[in-house]
């Protein structure tokens, strides 16, 4: 299939009726909290159906069923199944892997300044450890990827005991050539956690090739399983070290049969695990979606995501701010810079007053975030296969016109 080649509007519109998205909305926020399929909701009622029928009984099945949701995920992500936990985001698999490790004064922690921010405040935790936080500074706009990982090295040195490391980032939607990095920061005695919140469903992961200590990813993203899914695989050599967030009957088990890291993170008391449930019906539905299974979605949505980029670059008046080959489903533009007194009432990009504006006159739900300091922002497009070209249009025009609104009917373009 050529790589130019993504689904015509006829294709994505009725790719959009086996989701439940609102008729006249145009989703172009996937990537934030992901979208779940109606048959896949359906599955997740069954099972909350069947809990309630018989709620011991399908407590006693419940480790058969997360056996074969692991087994399900190791054989996409190319990971043994029993080096993996789940975890209700991938933000708990980072808060699990740096509260469960010990710092000594001195020592430091790298990541870039690109780090989603929640991640960078459990990153903060250390410092009552006497550990020091080192940000790298990656650019955006960017050339090429080999700046991710020049920036990264050039901010090592003897006291680095761990790496965070997005491998496809946030806000700017950029992937890192996490391979490279793993392997250097490794070459180099550093433990590398990395943040892979948006890889599973995006692009191909194979975790026993990467070779990090610890890798966290959601499923509820664009794998779109339900929310509150997704795993942390921790390498064998490094699972005594890492605890769950919920100590539970695990810890003290006689069992032989199963290891320590099985049975810890098995056991997590009482939660809904019905949203984990659901990954492997997931992973079959988006396979059968193309003939080409889940690598031709891969590659339609990608080519979706350029054709968004180069459609938004256009009516900004702006040069592509990343190559083609660090843009998966994502694609994110910077924008003009915010007019005074125009923060989001709570500081996320989620309520941002020119999101909001440009969902309530719109119809047009897409992230707007601050960059770099408050009056930077950003905005980043979803292309998941149920997005139609008109989408991008439709927001490509709303966002100039809103642009220009704020700048008095001037031109807002950032040339």
């Amino acid at each position: 299939m050529p790589e130019s080649s993504f689904c015509t509007d006829d294709e994505a519109r009725e790719l959009r009726k086996l989701w439940t998205l609102e008729p006249d909305l145009h989703f172009l926020n996937h990537g934030s909290f992901g979208a779940c399929p109606r048959e896949i909701l359906e599955e997740q009622s069954a099972f909350r159906a069947r809990i309630e029928r018989q709620p011991l009984q399908f407590f006693r099945d419940l480790e058969g069923l997360l056996d074969e949701v692991r087994g399900s995920l190791a054989a996409l992500l190319g990971a043994d199944a029993d080096d993996l936990a789940l975890v209700p985001n991938a933000s708990t698999g980072v808060g699990c892997v740096v509260r469960s490790l010990l710092f000594s004064p001195g020592d430091e922690i790298l990541t870039t300044d690109h780090v989603y921010n929640s991640c960078k405040n459990i990153l903060a935790l250390t410092e009552a450890q006497g550990a020091r936080v080192v940000i790298a500074k990656v650019p955006f706009p960017i050339e090429r990827p080999e700046q991710v990982t020049e920036a990264l090295l050039g901010a090592v040195t003897p006291k680095t005991k761990l790496a965070l490391v997005d491998h496809i980032t946030s806000a700017t939607g950029l992937i890192f050539p996490i391979s490279e990095i793993v392997r250097e920061l490794r070459s180099r005695g550093v433990d590398v956690l990395v943040d892979g919140a948006h890889a599973p469903g995006q692009v191909p992961v194979d975790l026993n090739a990467l070779g990090a200590a610890y890798y966290t990813g959601n499923c509820h993203k664009w794998l779109c399983t339900p929310k509150g899914s997704a795993f942390l695989h921790v390498r064998f050599d490094k699972q005594d070290a890492v605890l769950p967030h919920t100590i539970s009957h695990g810890f003290n088990s006689a069992r032989t049969d199963r290891s320590k890291f099985r049975l810890r993170w098995d056991n997590l008391a009482t939660v809904d695990p019905t949203a984990w449930l659901c990954i492997p019906s997931a992973i079959r539905f988006l396979g059968r979606l193309f003939p080409g299974g889940l690598p031709e979605l891969q590659q339609r949505n990608r080519a979706l995501a350029l054709e968004g980029q180069r459609i938004l670059c256009e009516a900004l008046e702006i040069p592509r701010p990343a190559p083609p080959k660090m843009i998966g489903s994502l694609a994110t533009v910077p924008l003009p810079d915010r007019p005074k007194g125009q923060l989001p009432p709570h500081g996320g990009a989620i309520d941002d007053p020119l999101g909001m504006r440009l969902l309530e006159k719109h119809r047009c739900e897409v992230p707007i975030s601050a960059w770099q300091g408050p009056t930077k922002r950003l905005t980043r497009i979803s292309a998941q296969c149920y997005v139609t070209r008109a989408d991008l249009v439709a927001f490509a025009g709303a966002l100039k016109d809103e642009l220009a609104a704020e700048h008095g009917g001037q031109h807002a373009g950032l040339c």
